[in-house]
């Protein structure tokens, strides 16, 4: 699972153990949207980058010079070993200092750059107006898939000003190759392999400006007000996205059509629809974030508001019905809802009242609460998850802490420390004080709000924030 924390900073939790690595970076190839010449209403809801491309065309590229991401830092301008002032980067007789947040401040005469070593891929997408929540969708591409290019489908929901403009966001980011530099092991009594190798390598240099820049097709559905919060099921052979509007209403679309168009190269078809929801529901009466569809009964929905109710929606053969009897429990907003991935009836929340709590469905809603840990936060509770493997289910709140909660001792928090620091490998004072649990720390993006796994590819991590989407893959998972 991956958390964000409170500075905008994004944390990976892999394996039940919390992460940070102490190195960030690659170069950026921006992914922009193939626009130009082609007037629709969806270039009136996207702010677009300045610089547009034709159907196809390769998109620019952010540079590692015009690229500013956390990760090593540099001073803008050092002395060499005969004592010479010179400028960033003409001195090459060490490596720059690794930054670590939280523990030492940036100064006026330095700058954080990028450690092109850290990524095996990492891409960048703006959509125009923030998309704070979405999630990856499943495709038909096969699971366990590692050969590049790699390809991503995205649905998201936009937080414009101006709330006529927001939207319900689907897009394929594809053509997503490596952008970690190869390095080339040479030993003496090798020249002819490594003339071969040279020579290979020529040819992917040669290639690395054309055709392998990665690209974005996007399609669009109006939105009534900004999405707080969106998540998807399939139902048979159709895909339906539940979105939170900042109205206080709940709409659910049909977007399986939307998904298809994604992969037409004719980006003219790309029009914002109109088309209504296929069910709308405004009982809550007040905004909210929680949303979970249920893995096991297909199309039934819980969705929590930030006036502490939680509703029940289950389908029937055309549309759904909405239990007017909230769940009862928390005494203040719903931030997160979490199905069982075990029980089909088991679901937990987590709230600003800094409670975690565990319910059945079947029950009457004002009795369902079966399990409560009160406190578990000293601040509000933002996100939790089940664990697919053990009782253990996972919370995060704005106190900064990550805990691992055991289900069969409810009260008690729990970490994993199966990672240990290797005291024999220790450096002593070079060693940075940071948890031996951290592997990677990401950085370079502002306010992070939501990032997810892609489920069909290894080691594929997304994130989204004000400043846009990252598309990445690390060397340490």
């Amino acid at each position: 699972m991956l958390f964000t924390a409170s500075d905008g900073t994004m944390l990976l939790k892999y394996d039940w153990t919390c992460v940070f690595h102490r190195r960030s970076g690659n170069r950026k190839e921006t992914l922009h949207n193939e626009t130009k010449g082609k007037q629709s209403t969806h270039t009136d809801l996207f702010t677009l980058h300045s610089i547009s491309m034709e159907e196809d065309e390769p998109m620019d590229t952010a540079g590692p010079s015009t690229m500013r991401k956390a990760g090593k830092k540099k001073k803008k301008k050092n002395k060499d070993p005969q004592n010479r002032e010179v400028e960033n980067g003409d001195d090459e007789s060490g490596p720059p200092a690794v930054f670590i947040p939280g523990q030492e401040d940036i100064g006026e005469d330095e700058e954080l750059v990028v450690d092109e070593s850290a990524y095996v891929m990492l891409h960048e997408a703006t959509t125009g107006d923030p998309c704070l929540s979405f999630e990856v969708l499943r495709d038909g591409l096969g699971d366990n898939r590692e050969r590049f290019p790699l390809t991503a489908y995205v649905i998201g929901g936009s937080q414009s000003e101006m709330g006529h403009l927001n939207c319900i966001m689907l897009m394929k980011m594809f053509n997503m190759h490596k952008t970690q530099k190869e390095e080339t092991k040479k030993d003496e009594g090798d020249e002819d392999d490594d003339d071969s190798t040279d020579e290979d390598e020529d040819d992917d240099n040669e290639g690395s400006t054309t055709g392998k820049q990665p690209k974005l097709h996007q399609t669009a559905i109006k939105h009534n007000g900004c999405v707080n919060r969106i998540k998807t099921t399939a139902i048979n052979d159709r895909v339906i996205s539940a979105s939170w509007s900042e109205n206080g209403t709940v709409y659910l679309y049909d977007v399986g059509s939307h998904i298809k168009l994604l992969d037409n190269s004719d980006t003219s078809m790309f029009e914002v629809s109109t088309v209504p929801p296929l069910f709308a529901f405004e009982g809550h009466q007040i905004e909210g974030y929680a949303l979970a569809w249920s893995r096991f009964d297909r199309g039934c929905l819980l969705s929590g508001d930030c006036n502490k109710n939680i509703f029940k929606w289950q389908p029937t053969e055309s549309s759904w019905q909405v239990d007017s009897r909230p769940f009862v429990g928390h005494s203040a907003s719903v931030e997160d809802i979490k199905w069982s991935p075990k029980e089909s009836n088991v679901f937990m929340t987590c709230s600003v009242d800094k409670s975690l709590r565990v319910w059945d469905a079947r029950c009457n809603p004002s009795k369902a609460c079966k399990l409560v840990a009160n406190e578990a936060h000293l601040r509000d509770i933002n996100v939790i998850d089940w664990s697919e493997f053990e009782p253990l289910v996972i919370s995060g709140g704005d106190d900064g802490v990550i805990k691992i909660w055991d289900l069969r001792r409810f009260s008690v928090s729990i970490w994993d420390v199966a990672v240990e620091r290797d005291d024999a490998g220790a450096s002593g004072d070079d060693e940075p004080d940071i948890p031996s649990q951290l592997l990677f720390m990401h950085m370079g993006q502002k306010d992070i709000k939501e990032v997810h796994w892609h489920p069909q590819i290894p080691g594929l991590i997304i994130s989204t924030a004000q400043s846009g989407f990252n598309v990445f893959r690390t060397i340490s998972v």
